[in-house]
């Protein structure tokens, strides 16, 4: 890589890690291999660099990759405008910030025909370079000279003023002024359009119909909030500093003593700051500030994502999955073990049809015919009413026979992966409601299996993620997906399409040749088989298959994260305990006799023999929680039921920078607002909440015309 070692520097000096570590990431980022790769299997080259670190370095090459290709077009427009000097050349090889890179060149920018442009063509930069000198007594005089068929005195200096304004809005110095000034002290103030302050839209705005506070000061989500509205119609969004002191500080660098020259010097001044400086130091701020935001925004998103995705599996069990509803009834679906579709149909137990008893007894049916183990029930419109039918549908199997348990599952995205083609390719002779319901089952016996096949922009648990850049949150989102599914591992033999193209080093043509082979030939008895998969090549091979795992397989490492790159020294360890692999991972009395550092080679060192003894002890170990089930308070219906100071059990539906909302089961979430999530203070919501997390809180405001539930954590779920 041409850049690498200027890379190294600036990455490692800007995330304070060694250079080495960082040279060696960068190397195997170019060699093709994924972050879970290589923050799992290659600790020895990097250092031990975690996930978090290795994406920071991926995601900061990128960026001067970017900043190396802007330099190489800047370079070629300079040069073919003949204007490229050694010192110039210097100055931009110099530059990795793009901010810098672009003030340098500003001045060659190629620009629409501007005034300055047309005052040089006219002859007038001479008459600027004179007004700019400050020493003419009369500049009418001077200006006189440069009078020709249409052009007046004051038209001449009134162009070689536009000259000067140009100069001055285009020069580094004064550019870095504004900056500083806006840094310091901008403020961002937004306003309500006039004609939209009483329409229905514009109310949830009104927060910001007359709004002002110091720019460094503004969250994101208040920014992104404000800048909605404006895209929207119905707010206006400027930020603003002390213009006269700006203008007064910038004179201070341009204007010597007082006189004739001095004062159109000034004039030109202040011109090229209020119409050109200032715009433009404004959008560079308000772009920056929008860029802050979204990196926020996206944070809290992929950070939703990850929780949801490793929420706590059910497992292969028989389940009932149900898509609730009133008029138009509830979606059953039984599935068996491995999710697929046995039974479905419709029962319709609430208003306006009423058929509760028949519907009791189609449940109770479909429970014994399909041995349901567990039932999922959506948490959408008529959850809380189908759960409270369910249970009572279960009572009477209670004293008869060991009834299922009842869980309420996020439906969050259902609708959309119902109407997707990869729905519609799974099950092409079903309605949308059938796959919606099936959908819901099958989260319940695994989210992460589930959920990759809807985009995850369509799951609901972010903010904003219409308004944030649009290539930064996929980018984010992607990289969340595949550390998840790469973190809990993928079983070879049953895994999606959908679910195998997250895997290190697969993508959609391996994923779908994988499962074709699978069809083809059955079920996988070993990884290395993989090497017979079409196209899955040596490196494609590398990276993957210590990712995925093959229960039951003739080694039992198959099953394990241990890569198959090091089976050779397992198998060593197991020749020297006299033993065989199974009797390493089944007696801990044979791991014990094991000394790790006897088997440190060139290529496997401490950090992956430390792995390799962790991943013995429990082989193919499920990272994620256990599931837990949940009840709603069932005095609390509806907000007309609540009451300030009540304490009511809920669940975590989303996690903003602002606060956490949560279900209490009355169809409305409450937000538990930062400053209410705990008794000490609280700058990240996530480090104190998780998605789907099962809390208690308090009541603490009801706002019926807004339907608004004001909710308190403090002094509550102390362990």
């Amino acid at each position: 890589m041409e850049h690498i070692k200027i890379f190294t520097q600036l990455i490692a000096s800007e995330l304070h890690l060694s250079e080495h570590a960082v040279e060696n990431t960068l190397k195997l980022l170019d060699e093709g291999c994924t972050i879970p790769f290589i923050s799992r299997y290659r600790k020895e080259r990097t250092g031990g660099l975690d996930e978090v670190q290795i994406t920071a370095i991926s995601d900061r090459k990128e960026r001067l990759e970017e900043i190396a290709k802007r330099k190489d077009t800047i370079v070629k427009t300079i040069t073919e405008q003949q204007k490229m000097t050694p010192e110039l050349q210097k100055r931009i090889d110099d530059s990795w910030e793009m901010t810098t890179l672009e003030d340098i060149y500003l001045p060659y920018k190629p620009k629409r025909r501007t005034r300055a442009q047309v005052a040089r063509e006219q002859g007038l930069e001479p008459l600027a370079t004179m007004l700019m000198m400050q020493r003419e007594a009369n500049p009418q005089k001077a200006a006189q000279r440069f009078v020709r068929d249409g052009l007046a005195v004051a038209d001449c200096l009134k162009g070689a003023q536009d000259i000067i304004a140009e100069q001055v809005s285009e020069d580094e110095r004064s550019r870095n002024q504004v900056r500083a000034a806006f840094r310091r002290e901008a403020f961002i103030e937004s306003k309500v359009v006039k004609a939209k302050k009483d329409t229905d839209e514009a109310q949830k705005y009104s927060d910001y119909f007359d709004w002002e506070e110091p720019l460094k000061r503004c969250s994101s989500h208040r920014l992104l909030a404000m800048l909605r509205g404006q895209s929207e119609g119905i707010l206006r969004v400027s930020l603003t500093i002390d213009d006269d002191e700006a203008v007064q500080r910038l004179q201070r660098n341009y204007v010597r003593g007082n006189g004739p020259c001095q004062r159109l010097v000034g004039e030109a001044v202040e011109d090229g700051y209020k119409r050109l400086l200032q715009p433009s130091i404004e959008t560079e701020f308000t772009n920056l500030s929008k860029e802050r935001a979204d990196e926020e925004a996206i944070r809290v998103f992929a950070e939703n994502l990850r929780q949801l995705l490793l929420g706590a599996p059910l497992g292969q069990k028989r389940v009932m999955g149900i898509d609730p509803g009133f008029r138009t009834g509830c979606k059953v679906v039984c599935l068996d073990a491995q999710g697929n579709l046995l039974h479905h149909e419709a029962i319709f137990p609430h208003p306006p049809v009423n058929h509760r008893a028949q519907a009791t007894i189609h449940v109770q049916q479909m429970l014994s015919d399909y041995h349901i183990e567990a039932i999922a029930i959506g948490n959408g419109t008529a959850s809380r009413e189908t759960k409270e039918f369910v249970d009572d549908a279960l009572k009477v199997m209670k004293q008869t026979e060991s009834a299922p348990a009842v869980f309420v599952v996020s439906e969050d995205g259902a609708s959309v992966y119902s109407a997707s083609k990869v729905a519609r390719d799974e099950f092409p002779d079903e309605d949308v409601t059938v796959r919606g319901a099936v959908s819901i089952g099958r989260r319940l016996m695994d989210p992460l299996a589930e959920l990759v096949k809807i985009d995850p922009k369509s799951i609901g648990v972010g903010q904003y993620q219409h308004d944030v850049d649009q290539t930064m949150l996929k980018h984010s989102l992607d990289q969340t997906v595949e550390s998840c599914v790469n973190l809990v591992g993928v079983n070879l033999n049953t895994a999606s399409q959908h679910l195998l193209t997250y895997v290190s080093g697969l993508g959609p043509v391996l994923a779908q040749n994988i499962v074709d082979y699978r069809k083809a030939n059955g079920a996988f008895t070993s990884r290395a088989q993989l090497k017979k998969v079409p196209r899955l090549g040596p490196a494609a091979y590398q990276q993957c298959a210590g990712f995925l795992r093959i229960p039951n397989a003739k080694n039992p490492l198959d099953n394990s994260a241990v890569h198959p790159e090091s089976y050779g020294v397992v198998e060593q360890m197991a020749k020297d305990c006299h033993c065989t692999v199974s009797d390493l991972i089944s007696q801990p009395d044979k791991r014990a006799q094991i000394d790790i550092h006897r088997y440190v080679t060139s290529e496997i060192g401490l950090p992956t023999l430390t792995d390799i003894m962790r991943e013995l002890e429990k082989p193919g170990r499920d990272p994620r929680e256990q599931i837990e089930e949940f009840e709603f308070d069932a005095s609390v219906q509806t907000i007309d039921d609540l009451h300030e100071g009540m304490e009511l059990p809920g669940i975590v539906t989303n996690i903003t920078n602002f606060g956490a909302f949560v279900d209490i089961g009355v169809h409305q979430d409450g937000l538990v607002h930062v400053s209410q999530l705990a008794d000490r203070y609280v700058t990240d919501p996530t480090q104190v909440v998780r998605l789907h997390q099962h809390v208690r809180v308090r009541v603490i405001g009801i706002d019926l015309r807004r339907q608004r539930i004001s909710l308190s954590m403090k002094g509550m779920n102390k362990k």
